[in-house]
């Protein structure tokens, strides 16, 4: 899989621009949700971007699915795109998702161009060549691994987002850090992402950013290594797909969240992980995130979703554990009855 090109930059459109004169293509599509084409494409003064065809989805992960996909493709097809158009996709973790994989499938391959315009899309969706929809109420069930022929990484119109999806981008942040080093993991937590500056974040961003490019460089198509940024995944979407059923759905980053408390006591009880950092982050997590209310009632709910968690092997949900800070373990078999003692300490620490 070839190496995304990525770009950090507040100047969005001299980046953009620069961006664009490095990838040949016969036609340009612009894809965008409801919000983004209200909010951030009316800023953007590029004259490519003026004269390009513009496609609009629904806002809202629930419209991450193979009804908006399925329109993606129409517009492709009625306005003759070809392998050789571009689709640049400007949005959040769903926008770019969802043309990601519309892209990687239209004519069996179309370039795209990721300019993500939440926290939680530059950190983590926009970045390593994951595509995908939600399908039969599961997040990302099909997709594809395609990377994007470039990013471009800005904080420039973080000011459209409400707090809650700074937060939820953040969450990624905080993953990224336990996954790297302690010094940037606590300088995280000390940092005022609800008062943030576009200027002394995007250095942050990068750090995250580029750490996540790392290991996908180093296994692109997550057979190994990569695997490791799924820690606090395998809880998170299982509390994810958990709300989505009682029709009361969360932030993604949010459910990360929580699921990194979750994993992280089970660190604890395999690894030893030490309790003092656990205690920092669900006292960091209480305070920024709540909590998501769950019972013992909704353990077996909960367990059956971990079971269709895509690092799964031979019937054993797979965790990504942690020893230390910046020391992970991925494909670690955890029998139920430990996963259970990790929701109990959970609702302990949250006063569920």
């Amino acid at each position: 899989m070839k190496e995304q090109q990525l770009l950090f930059s507040n100047d969005t459109d001299e980046a953009l621009s620069r961006l664009l004169a490095t990838i040949a293509h016969d036609k340009l599509f612009v894809l965008c949700d409801s919000n983004t084409v209200a909010q951030v494409l009316p800023r953007i003064d590029v004259p490519e971007i003026k004269t390009a065809s513009i496609i609009t989805i629904p806002a809202g992960d629930s419209h991450k699915n193979i009804e908006s996909l399925s329109h993606v493709w129409h517009m492709l097809s009625e306005n003759l795109a070809s392998r050789h158009s571009l689709l640049v996709n400007i949005g959040g973790g769903m926008v770019t998702d969802l043309g990601g994989f519309a892209a990687a499938t239209f004519k069996r391959g179309m370039a795209f161009v990721n300019m993500p315009t939440t926290l939680l899309g530059a950190v983590d969706a926009a970045v390593g060549g994951k595509t995908g929809i939600n399908f039969g109420g599961l997040k990302n069930e099909v997709g594809a691994f395609a990377p994007a022929s470039g990013v471009i990484i800005s904080t420039r119109y973080f000011d459209t987002l409400p707090p809650e999806e700074l937060y939820s981008g953040y969450a990624e942040m905080i993953k990224h850090a336990l996954l790297c080093n302690k010094q940037l993991y606590y300088e995280l937590l000390d940092y005022d992402i609800g008062h943030y500056s576009p200027h002394t974040l995007l250095p942050l961003l990068q750090q995250s950013v580029q750490f996540k490019q790392e290991i996908v460089g180093k296994d692109p198509s997550e057979t190994s290594l990569r695997k490791i940024l799924n820690i606090g995944h395998t809880i998170g979407h299982a509390l994810e797909s958990h709300a989505l059923h009682r029709n009361t759905p969360i932030a993604h980053g949010y459910a990360v969240a929580w699921g990194l408390v979750c994993e992280l006591l089970l660190a604890h009880r395999i690894f030893g992980f030490p309790t003092s950092v656990i205690y920092d982050l669900a006292h960091y997590i209480e305070a920024h995130y709540g909590s998501y209310a769950i019972t013992c009632d909704d353990y077996e709910e909960l367990y059956r979703y971990m079971m269709h968690d895509k690092k799964n092997e031979n019937g054993h949900i797979n965790f990504v554990l942690l020893q230390n800070i910046g020391q992970a373990v991925p494909d670690c078999h955890v029998e139920r009855e430990e996963v259970e003692i990790a929701l109990d300490v959970y609702r302990d620490l949250f006063h569920l």
